[in-house]
């Protein structure tokens, strides 16, 4: 039985288990009365959202809260018993009353009255459990971040975690995966405030997809990350929070997906909280077909003998089939008001098997002409643990607080490949290709806050990142059915990297009057080895590299009125190269294209500069943003051609400046009608000069500028309480630098809701890419060949899903503060942005 078996066994006895413990715990659960009430100001006006909180005297295991709604109603149920009663408001003094529940019925309304202007008593953590009620904006802005919420995001509904990227505001996913923000793919990606095994060692289109979208609650969009945050992703982080329900008693949530091109899923997220206690489970798995579809055609300029190519036409289509399976368990426990420890795990596996046939078209000066046909069949199986821990500790009750976390993580992946080879149908080679990398991870972080007075803070924080990735690589290669195989030396390595980071960072914000501001300061220090045998002898390489860098930023905000302000800020960034592009010869599946790693690739920095503006209302949220980045030494790809091989090298190459208008709004145009939209602007500036006497021969210049832009636009149609569906269009306008033209590419995606079973089911359906437009086309012009491209990463495909939910009582929230613009809220439970 191999490993993959094993986990698949684990997750679905599991699951069982959860079920049928949660089943015993609510047969055994104390029998409740349903209680009804309302909460009144002193005028007798109806309080909306407030939170009301019932503390049994006798057990407190029985206490629960809830949260009151548009009218000021609200209704729970109750053991009967002694109750204090606390009723909270923003803006209203806190009310505490004592009442004995008996029997089901009303208890008639609760008074409570403002706070009083011009005294002393101001707004301060409201203690206790709070209800908070669903963030019915789908895009909210923050002093430092943007957080979308993908709930009401249909089109993605029994989607993965690329399905979500695509729909988030500042981001946009290529056709091959890859995702960027604001032009830029050098994104930083964290799981819950932290670097993950979860997204594999380089946060490839396969891990994405291996994150189902009904298990993230939101995502942080940080286009310019304070000192708080790791300096890593010269274009921002997207920082994925994965659901923790937060609501007392058991609850949870079943979504089954089915869809074509061939896919399954069934996920749950299931939590359990009583007293002290809560523990949470999420779990589930999937099966997914997918296509990807590559054309190049190019022609040779300095053909000279008979023999050299004058022109190349390749097709690559590739079939996979992949499935995923994921289980993360995790608990809570208060050890006092003040004091809190959790521990969480997750385990998550991945298998495929893909299918690949290029074909090769070459065209020669004599003008005979010869077909190569490679087959590709290939399997994949990705292994990853991660277990995490952690201590919070409020010191008082004014934002005194200390978050200790450990993160341990493991990832492991098996790539095996079979090569074949012919030309114009006669037998030319085989490669047999087999990966083995594997990654280990430890995290641990200290972050501490200390208020000054009334409005100003003190963070500062440490943290430890040790990196461990091994790779063992053989190719083997045989020119007849009958030779025998022979390594490749050139792909036929082992290498280690390992990468130590070690970072602090102070942090202070503050407020006068309507202008707030953040100031901060991260040091950085970071130490790579690299050791690299490959069977070239002469090839091999031991290297270290140091370095040690200071990356300052900061945050001004001018408050106009409530929910309106200015917003001006700076930080300075790194580019660290990831380990796959330092390895020499990385992989091997194409002899025909090859990518090379760069050993010598070295950081590029950046420094990005923001003037934003924000004004969110009851209707509408409108955040334009004019945006600056700089970046010295920045990473390019070079393509080169020799022998009539295409090649693709990082380097570092002059400068990048990219400048625009990043412009996020929503508006609810009526009570049917919402849209929500984003318009990116953009101008590029790129300059360098590269030059490697030994691959090219003269100078490749890289100089370009121009302007492009992206858009995307989200209407969603609300038919009546249960049924709505959406209608996506996006749009990227092409590109031009110094040798490579991209062209512009749209897609529309559509996508319906039903709320059934009296608001405990949702079906929904959806498909992507209607009319299959969703292709990149580019090409490339240099002094020795022209080449058009052509990719297509996945074809037009539809999903119907379904969610069956199971809950006992009402969503609560951690203690939560009176808004302050100046308040910098990292947003995650685990307290991790550092």
């Amino acid at each position: 039985m191999n490993q993959t078996e094993i986990i698949n066994i684990f997750t679905k006895k599991t699951l069982g288990l959860t079920f049928v413990l949660s089943a015993a715990a609510l047969a055994f659960a104390q029998e409740k009365v349903g209680i009804t009430g309302n909460i009144v100001n002193k005028s007798n006006q109806a309080v909306p959202y407030a939170s009301v909180t019932f503390s049994n005297k006798a057990n407190k295991a029985l206490s629960d809260a809830t949260l009151t709604d548009e009218r000021g109603q609200y209704k729970l149920d109750l053991a009967p018993g002694n109750y204090d009663i606390t009723v909270e408001a923003v803006d209203y003094k806190k009310s505490v009353i004592n009442k004995q529940i008996t029997a089901a019925g009303s208890i008639g309304a609760l008074s409570i009255v403002p706070e009083a202007a011009g005294n002393d008593l101001k707004t301060q953590d409201i203690q206790g459990v709070v209800i908070t009620a669903a963030n019915t904006k789908a895009y909210k802005v923050e002093l430092d971040k943007k957080t979308y919420d993908p709930s009401q995001d249909i089109v993605s509904k029994g989607g993965n975690l690329q399905d979500v990227l695509a729909n988030v505001p500042s981001v946009s996913v290529d056709t091959d995966g890859t995702v960027s923000m604001r032009g830029s793919s050098n994104v930083r990606f964290l799981i819950n405030g932290k670097p993950s095994a979860l997204l594999g060692i380089d946060d490839g289109a396969n891990a994405l997809q291996s994150i189902p979208a009904d298990q993230i609650e939101r995502i942080e969009v940080i286009t310019n990350p304070s000192s708080k945050f790791e300096a890593s992703g010269t274009a921002g982080i997207l920082n994925i929070i994965l659901k923790k329900n937060k609501k007392t008693g058991f609850n949870g949530s079943v979504t089954g997906t089915v869809g074509y091109l061939p896919q399954t899923s069934l996920n749950t997220n299931l939590s359990w909280r009583k007293g002290n206690l809560t523990w949470f489970l999420n779990g589930g798995g999937g099966y997914r077909e997918s296509k990807n579809t590559n054309r190049n055609n190019a022609t040779y300029f300095n053909a000279v003998s008979p023999l050299d190519r004058t022109q190349m036409n390749q097709e690559s289509i590739s079939e996979n089939k992949n499935d995923n399976y994921n289980a993360s368990a995790g608990l809570v426990y208060d050890i006092s008001d003040k004091t809190s420890v959790n521990a969480s795990g997750t385990v998550r596996t991945f298998d495929s098997d893909n299918i690949g046939n290029v074909i090769y078209d070459y065209r020669f000066l004599n003008g005979t002409r010869s077909l190569t046909q490679r087959l590709n069949d290939g399997s994949n199986n990705n292994l990853a643990f991660q277990g995490d821990f952690g201590l919070d500790h409020k010191f008082d009750d004014k934002g005194q607080n200390l978050s200790l976390s450990l993160s341990l993580q493991r990832n492991r992946s098996y790539n095996d490949t079979d090569v074949t080879q012919t030309n114009d149908d006669i037998f030319a080679l085989q490669n047999v290709i087999d990966q083995t990398t594997k990654n280990n991870t430890v995290v641990a972080k200290a972050d501490y806050e200390l208020p000054i007075g009334e409005k100003s803070r003190i963070e500062a924080g440490y943290r430890l990142d040790i990196n461990k990735n091994t790779y063992n690589n053989d190719v083997l290669e045989r020119t007849s059915p009958t030779a025998n195989f022979d390594y490749l030396a050139d792909f036929t390595y082992d290498a280690n990297y390992k990468e130590m980071f070690n970072a602090a960072y102070v942090q202070f914000k503050s407020k006068i009057g309507n202008v707030g501001y953040q100031l901060g300061l991260r040091n950085e220090n970071s130490k790579i080895d690299i050791d690299y045998l490959n069977l070239n002898p002469q090839s091999n390489i031991n290297k270290t590299k140091n370095y040690n860098n200071l990356f300052p930023s900061v945050f001004l905000s001018y408050e106009i009125a409530k929910d309106n302000q200015f917003l001006v800020n700076y930080s300075r960034r790194i580019d660290r190269p990831r380990s796959f592009f330092l390895i020499p010869n990385p992989s091997y599946s194409d002899n025909q294209n090859i990518f090379l790693g760069n050993i010598d690739l070295n950081p590029s920095y950046v420094d990005s500069y923001e003037v934003g503006y924000s004004i969110s209302k009851s209707k509408f949220t409108i955040n334009p943003t004019l945006y600056f980045r700089h970046s010295t030494d920045d990473v390019k790809m070079l393509v080169y051609s020799a022998d009539g091989i295409f090649y693709t090298k990082p380097i570092n190459l002059g400068t990048d400046d990219r400048f625009g208008l990043d412009l996020n709004f929503s508006w609810d145009a009526t009570k049917w009608l919402k849209f929500l939209g984003n318009v990116d602007l953009f101008g590029y500036n790129t300059k360098g000069i590269y030059y490697d006497p030994e691959i090219l021969n003269e100078p490749m210049s890289f100089e370009g500028s121009g302007f492009s832009s992206r858009a995307r636009l989200t209407s969603t149609f609300k038919i009546d309480k249960t049924f709505s569906f959406q209608i996506q269009g996006f749009y990227r306008g092409g590109q031009k630098t110094e040798n490579q033209n991209r062209q512009d590419m749209y897609t529309i995606n559509f996508g319906a809701s039903k709320t059934i079973w009296k608001g405990n089911g949702t079906i929904s359906f959806n498909i992507q890419d209607i009319f299959n437009t969703r292709a990149m086309r580019s090409v490339t012009n240099t002094s020795e060949f022209s080449r058009e491209s052509y990719m297509q990463w996945q074809p037009r495909q539809f999903a119907l899903s379904l969610t069956y939910r199971f809950k006992q009582g009402e969503k609560i929230d951690q203690p939560k503060k009176k808004k302050d613009i100046n308040a910098n809220e990292s947003g995650d439970d685990q307290q991790g942005p550092m």
